[in-house]
């Protein structure tokens, strides 16, 4: 099973790149000096690291003849056609861009904290000094940040009062229209405090029952004839509860 591609991009961890830096060095290295001897090839190596560590490899007795060899072959057409004080000048002006750059690199890996043997005892007061400037600019940015974001959230916080203010506002108005009148919970509170009364039906007198006709003693069984005057006996007198005796359900 073939081995998955990777991802060509710089590698985070100080250690793993410092590794994979050796190995890929010293690999590439090989592979010059195998082109050299197996292809009779004049090849020349150049790697610096990170830290602005050298690392060469030559097949020639000496890099420079092969430097020079190939400044004649990639930049003699050139110089051939332009003019002698325009060349110069154009190779003053690379001289100072490449001194330039390799201070700012220098710089930088001094800030990282790298490559400080060579520096002198003022030169890392200096590089002190810029550190701890640098370190107020960014505590001050810091800071007016903070401040800000809590500028901004006071203003919001004073918008959502203003809101619920009015919203509460709304809340005791529809409260006091839904209101219920006084009049009305005095009505309602007198009611509570009586008794209700339910309607109640009188119940039948025996009276509404008749005799048969054709006097069949059997089916007046528990018949009692009454005369007309028990008949009209007033109904309270006969059940004074109201309700109707279990017997006649």
């Amino acid at each position: 099973m073939g081995r998955g591609r990777v991802e060509l991009k710089r590698i985070e961890n100080k250690i793993n790149r410092q590794v994979t830096f050796a190995k890929r060095r010293n690999g590439l290295l090989k592979k010059a000096y195998e082109l050299s001897v197996l292809c009779d090839a004049e090849v020349a190596l150049i790697i610096f690291s990170n830290r602005g560590k050298l690392y060469e490899f030559c097949s020639s007795p000496s890099i420079m003849k092969t430097l020079e060899r190939y400044h004649r072959c990639s930049f003699g057409a050139l110089e051939a056609n332009r003019p002698p004080i325009e060349t110069q000048s154009t190779y003053h002006e690379y001289l100072r861009l490449k001194t330039a750059v390799e201070l700012l690199q220098r710089s930088q890996r001094n800030l990282l904290g790298e490559d400080l043997d060579p520096l002198s005892t003022k030169e890392l007061e200096q590089l002190e000094h810029q550190l701890e400037t640098s370190l107020k600019h960014v505590r001050s940015t810091k800071t007016q940040c903070m401040v800000d974001q809590l500028s901004d959230l006071q203003k919001r916080e004073q918008v959502l009062l203003e809101l619920n203010k009015g919203l509460r506002q709304k809340l005791d108005e529809s409260n006091i229209a839904h209101q219920v009148p006084p009049h009305r919970l005095a009505w309602e509170a007198a009611s509570a405090g009586q008794n209700i009364t339910y309607n109640r039906y009188p119940v039948q007198s025996q009276g509404f029952f008749q005799p048969l006709s054709g006097g069949n003693p059997i089916l007046q069984i528990g018949y009692n004839p009454m005369g007309s005057e028990e008949a009209h006996i007033p109904v309270h007198a006969q059940n004074v509860t109201g309700f109707i005796p279990g017997w006649m359900l």
